[in-house]
């Protein structure tokens, strides 16, 4: 194994880079007031205020123009097809350099690979159907979400509720989804459905996934969920009501949908690690430049020897958890299975993020508790990544599974 990492991507993180300083900030600054409080953030339910969201897709599809949208989607549907260990280098320097709660930049510039843009859930779409929506969705001019959770099939997902009926070349959905990210906002939808309820009761398959516009009739967005204390969010409820969906649009074969959607959920997994990761850089920045500067009892809290241990740990933490994304971003590349390193990098890596930021925000003393330094804010964002897309919990089982049955290479 080989990390040096190529000047093509090096390139490409500059590049991205200078576009985020010369293009974004400046916005960011313009509208600061508007970006700068949840009240004006959201309105009084919650979703993006209008003219955020009208903000978001300019960014997105100036992304787009420039390349960095698509660069890391798959070749097959038109992607730059960068491969996963680019795309955890991309992401890691993105979130190192930016920060946390940049509403113009996280999951804009670069989309979440398994809930916008050229998602690799695409590559199971009827060739004619994504013709028809490729364009709109790989210019940013178009968003997605992606419906497999529901208020009693998270990590379980054979407790799904929602069922999807043949009907002549139709088929017709009811049910409900939750936890939705980007619902609120998404043109189309990527929605799974019971399909053979007796072979997802013997798990054994029986779901199946579908694309549809969210204009459908019987779809709707009837709430956001807020989290940890925000006042608004991008996450939402979506029901189903008797939707009806050409068999055309169908995702993948019928009764196959699980393998379809965790060809999105294991690259989103491996995303939301880097993201993690050089989201701890950025928190460790920071300490270590207040470390320098604050001082206590005549000398920088960076001579105390309890500071110097918090920041010891925070690096090792660091390393762990690159170490753990390069080789498994490695292995994906090489094509191969990769199901216990997966659970294992996005658990390990979004745990040790919330160790990271906690430490940072001690070595910042009351200053890390304020909303201006973002150190907070970071830190509640990395504790939630700990359950979306499979809890710590669920990965830990998924890993004992795999060791049980003799995967015990690493």
């Amino acid at each position: 194994m080989d990390f040096t990492i190529p000047s093509e991507w090096v390139e490409i993180g500059d590049s991205l880079i200078r576009f985020i300083d010369r293009e974004v900030a400046p916005l960011e600054h313009e509208y600061r007031a508007l970006l700068g409080s949840e009240r004006t953030l959201y309105t009084e339910d919650g979703r993006y205020a209008p003219k955020v969201t009208q903000l978001r897709k300019q960014v997105r599809m100036r992304s787009a123009e420039l390349g960095f949208y698509t660069a890391l989607a798959p070749e097959s549907i038109g992607g730059g097809g960068l491969g996963a260990q680019a795309a955890a280098y991309i992401q890691e320097r993105l979130n190192a350099h930016v920060g946390p709660s940049r509403h113009l930049i996280q999951t804009v510039v670069l989309p979440s690979p398994f809930t916008n843009g050229l998602t690799p859930v695409l590559r199971h779409l009827d060739p004619a159907v994504l013709d028809k929506h490729h364009d709109v969705i790989a210019s940013g001019e178009k968003t997605l979400c992606f419906g497999l959770s529901e208020p009693d099939a998270g990590s379980d997902v054979f407790g799904m509720r929602t069922r999807a009926v043949r009907d002549g070349d139709d088929w017709v959905i009811t049910g409900t989804k939750q936890w939705i990210t980007n619902a609120p906002y998404a043109d189309c939808a990527m929605v799974f459905a019971v399909t053979d309820e007796e072979k997802a009761r013997a798990h054994k398959g029986g779901i199946t996934g579908f694309f549809l516009p969210t204009d459908t009739p019987g779809f709707a967005v009837p709430s956001v969920i807020p989290t940890m204390g925000h006042l608004g969010a991008d996450i939402g409820i979506v029901t189903l009501d008797q939707v009806r969906v050409p068999d055309s649009h169908r995702l993948g074969p019928v009764d196959k949908g699980l393998s379809v959607a965790l060809d999105g959920v294991n690259a989103g997994r491996l995303s939301m690690a880097a993201s993690c990761l050089g989201l701890s850089r950025w928190a460790l920045d920071q300490a270590l430049a207040y470390s320098k500067v604050r001082k206590t009892f005549g000398q920088p809290i960076a001579e105390h020897q309890a500071v110097q241990i918090m920041l010891a740990e925070c690096a090792m933490d660091i390393y762990a958890a690159k170490s753990m994304i390069q080789h498994c971003a490695w292995l994906v590349d090489q094509g191969r299975a990769a199901t216990k390193e997966v659970s294992i990098v996005k658990a390990a890596s979004t745990e040790a993020a919330g160790r990271v930021f906690d430490r940072c925000i001690q070595i910042h003393g009351g200053m890390g508790l304020t909303n201006e330094l973002r150190l907070e804010e970071g830190y509640r964002f990395v504790r939630t990544m700990r359950i979306p897309d499979g809890t710590s919990e669920i990965q830990r089982r998924t890993i004992a599974r795999r060791l049980l049955d003799g995967d015990t290479a690493f």
